[in-house]
């Protein structure tokens, strides 16, 4: 139990981060009804929680690679929530949009180096790694009920209370940095000459095929809640439930993507998983009333059963720069969709919401078809394992 300590404290970390990226998403419907922002002006908030988490998480990436940083965990996760509790402080739009930076410069600071953090202390088992990732997709899937929570009952003005997960979560992060101190300064980080070759031509598919998955879920996200409440009459308890069940699937499509990668692999589980996804977004938008609702949950399952797969698959293209590998699959890729969302807010003022969401479809089409280019990377010896990884998993899962 004392061995898997650490990576039950990051992944609990890593939810307690990750409720801040969902929160902005959990917040548009409050702006809109407070505020009575239009879809363009909502979707420039998520805008502005990516665009800087997009510029500045491979630099943290980059950061990581040549010095462990492990003090940026606690920083980091305060930071992203600082953010978002400054949020509905003011009525300036313009005052909103610096707290969902501040909050998205916390986020990409932190997911590079608890990546290198989890990696080490995972041992080399991409399972472990899965473990992680779920602790972020929980994170999300808990953002709407939290943010419904706080601001339901008091308005936009309460949005301080929400700073109360980021302190639980940095004061987590304590007792995995005492457990790094021992350890080598770049423990967790292969050097280039012992990780093996990196594949960068793979890795570059690789990351434009996440960045088509980014486009899908965070496009959902900035709005599945406002579409939902609109085929509800209006309900803003049917726009929430539809919020949670997007981020709630990632829970179990991370743990049965990591089991279904152990048998079948990484690529062929992901390239499937992205073609079933295309038809549950269709459904998702096609389906009358409440029959919505379970293609949210399939479209949610179907985008996170790759989710971790792609950070392992990252970081084994390039064993040489792990941090890199890392800030680009969980931060720059991610993050991209966010730069896609005012195109989808301007065009459903224009059109309609369901006008607007349906190129959705294609993305995950785009993905599938990427993937069909990837091979599966060869898993590294024992001898180019770091110490602080551990033994080679026999398979990826």
């Amino acid at each position: 139990m004392r061995k898997n300590l650490p990576i039950t404290l990051l992944s609990v970390g890593h939810a307690c981060v990750d409720v801040y990226q969902g929160a902005v998403a959990a917040l548009v419907p409050f702006f809109v009804a407070e505020r009575a922002y239009s879809y363009a002006a909502v979707s420039g908030v998520v805008l502005a929680a990516s665009v800087l988490s997009s510029v500045a998480q491979p630099l943290f990436g980059v950061l990581t690679d040549r010095r462990a940083v492990p003090w940026l965990l606690p920083v980091s996760t305060l930071l992203a929530g600082l953010g978002i509790a400054l949020s509905g402080v003011s009525d300036s739009y313009a005052v909103t949009l610096a707290a969902v930076a501040l909050s998205g410069v916390g986020v990409a600071a932190y997911h590079p180096e608890s990546a290198r953090v989890a990696r080490a202390a995972a041992g080399g088992s991409h399972t472990a790694m899965g473990w992680f990732s779920l602790g972020g997709n929980l994170g999300f899937a808990l953002a709407p009920l939290t943010v419904a929570a706080v601001v339901a009952v008091g308005g936009l003005r309460l949005t301080p209370l929400l700073l109360l997960p980021a302190v639980a979560g940095a004061a987590l992060c304590l007792p995995v940095l005492r457990a790094q101190r021992p350890l080598p300064a770049a423990a967790g980080t292969a050097g280039p000459a012992a990780a093996g070759r990196d594949d960068t031509a793979s890795f570059v598919r690789l990351s434009l095929a996440v960045v088509c998955r980014s486009v899908a879920f965070v496009g959902l996200g900035a709005f599945v809640s406002l579409y939902a409440a609109e085929r509800m009459d209006g309900s803003r308890a049917a726009g929430t439930a539809a919020l949670f069940l997007l981020y709630l699937g990632g829970a179990a499509g991370s743990v049965l993507g990591g089991a279904l990668a152990g048998r079948w692999g990484r690529i062929r589980v992901s390239r499937w998983s992205y073609l079933l996804t295309a038809g549950s977004i269709a459904g998702l938008l096609l389906a009358p009333g409440p029959a919505l609702y379970p293609f949210v949950a399939l479209t949610s399952a179907g985008l996170y059963v790759p989710f971790s797969l792609q950070v392992t698959l990252g970081q084994d293209y390039l064993p040489s720069r792990v941090g890199t590998a890392s800030g680009i699959t969980l931060g720059l890729t991610v993050s991209v969709g966010g730069l896609i969302s005012p195109l989808i807010g301007a065009l459903a003022d224009h059109t309609s919401l369901r006008t607007a969401l349906t190129p959705l479809i294609l993305m995950p089409v785009l993905a599938w078809l990427l993937f069909r280019t990837l091979p599966e990377p060869a898993l590294p010896s024992p001898s180019a394992v770091t110490e602080a990884d551990g033994p080679a998993p026999s398979h990826p899962s």
